[in-house]
Order: structure tokens, then sequence, then C-alpha cells
């Protein structure tokens, strides 16, 4: 189970931040670099801003991290909750929103992030890349796993 946990968290943690990074550059020509600095600064503060390639690195471990913990989770529930057997968008939905309540009410709350006021476009936008790059394939990869 734990091989598929990881080839899960790596295809739905890359087409995450890929989609992440891809978003913050055409609306803002954030690079991604500075992406993985701002997830980075979650931990470090601002001196993630002013560090090495080392920051960049633990942005990028902290994403995956994340991934791992949304998809490692759901692998979990799965056989546990027969619900979660009946529809695939259902769940790709449920674990995109989960992904960004626990993102915006938890982590970064913890974390040293200065939050962002909020937006609802900015939200919408939020959870639909996490419905379909984070939960699409966490719900896909759980149901081939626990149904073949």
């Amino acid at each position: 189970m734990w091989k598929s946990i990881l080839l899960t968290t790596l295809i739905a943690g890359t087409c995450d931040i890929v989609a992440a990074c891809t978003q913050t550059y055409v609306l803002a020509k954030v690079l991604p670099i500075q992406v993985l600095k701002y997830i980075a600064s979650g931990a470090f503060g601002k001196s993630a801003y002013e560090g090495g390639i080392e920051m960049p690195l633990l942005g990028l471990l902290f994403h995956y991290l994340i991934a791992f913990a949304c998809t490692a989770v759901f692998y979990w529930l799965y056989p546990k909750l027969s619900l979660l057997k009946f529809n695939l968008f259902l769940n790709a939905f449920a674990i995109g929103i989960v992904a960004w309540f626990v993102t915006t009410q938890i982590i970064i709350p913890l974390s040293q992030f200065t939050p962002a006021p909020f937006s609802i476009s900015k939200a919408l936008m939020a959870i639909s890349i996490l419905i379909i790059c984070l939960g699409l394939p966490i719900a896909y990869r759980a149901k081939l796993f626990y149904e073949l």
C-alpha cells in the first residue's frame, strides 16, 4: 500500500505544484522559485526569501509532505467509509475542500505566513486547483488500489 501512496503523492503533489506555479506566473509573473520560497516561509519566515537553493527545496519538501498527508489519510479512510466508494468526483471535491480548509484554517495560522486578505475569487481558484490536481488523482488511485 505504501508504494501506491507514495506514487499517488508524487502524481498529485506534482500536478498541484505545477498548477500553483503556473497560476501565480500567469496572474502575477511570480516565478516558481518564489512560490517555493513562499511555502518555505511558513516555517522560516522572511529569512526563506534570503536563503539559497535550500529554501525552495525545503518549500518543495513541505509541499510534498502535505500532499503525502492528504493521500495517506484518504487511503486510510477509503476502506473504512463505504460512502467513499460511490462517486469519484464527490471524493475529489471533498479532498479539495478539506485540503483548502486545513491549509487556510490550520496550517497558515500556525505558520509564519502573513495571511492575505480573503478573496472569494482566489479561494475558488485555489479550491478548483486542489479538486482537480490533488483530489482527482488521490481519489482515482485509491479507488484503483482498493477495487482491483
